[in-house]
């Protein structure tokens, strides 16, 4: 079974062209503060309805260390988490929060250097009442997200590579990582100009 953290090896493009939009997150999935190390963990999966942070709260206490928190939120109006929370979740040795939502303390996070990926910031926070299962498949920046999935994230986007194929998909992408080490920019340039001047001349364009 390929080990998870040799994911952080791994650029977030490479992964993308490997495995195409689907599992690429959308560009609001972005992080927060930069520059950001790349991270890489097995997802541990959290839905909040709307205006409520309650299992996110409840998930620091139990996502397992070198996890990634994903979250599927159901507004952009309250805060998910805030500096504690995220404080407590980097001592517990969780990697990463990416959220489909907004957090607050902004500074503190960025302070403590706690990587999260998120559609932004707002100053209040949600409410805690609705108790929901966790590690349930969730939506995140368009994509699904089941418990145990690959999440790599770094300051190109949020890729996810499913459970099931990350040894597929890590062997892959160290090849491919290995053959564009080997070609010059030289030789780069000389194929690419040849694959796209071919594309322009079956459509007919004439310099």
């Amino acid at each position: 079974m390929a080990d998870v953290d040799a994911f952080t090896d791994i650029p977030t493009t490479t992964l993308a062209d490997l495995l195409g939009r689907g599992q690429v997150m959308d560009m609001g999935i972005r992080p927060l503060w930069g520059p950001v190390p790349r991270v890489a963990g097995p997802a541990f999966t959290v839905r909040c309805p709307p205006g409520d942070n309650l299992m996110l709260h409840a998930a620091i206490h139990r996502a397992g260390p070198g996890s990634v928190v994903v979250v599927e939120s159901g507004d952009l109006d309250y805060a998910l988490a805030g500096g504690n929370v995220c404080a407590v979740a980097r001592r517990r040795g969780i990697t990463a929060f990416v959220a489909d939502g907004l957090i607050r303390d902004l500074a503190e996070v960025r302070e403590m250097r706690f990587p999260v990926f998120a559609r932004g910031v707002i100053p209040i926070p949600g409410t805690k009442s609705a108790a929901r299962p966790l590690n349930e498949r969730v939506r995140c920046g368009g994509v699904d997200v089941d418990a145990g999935d690959v999440v790599v994230a770094d300051e190109e986007g949020v890729v996810v590579v499913p459970g099931a194929r990350r040894e597929e998909v890590l062997v892959a992408a160290r090849a491919k990582l290995a053959k564009e080490a080997e070609e010059s920019l030289d030789a780069w340039e000389s194929a690419h100009r040849a694959r796209i001047d071919k594309i322009l001349a079956d459509q007919g364009f004439e310099d």
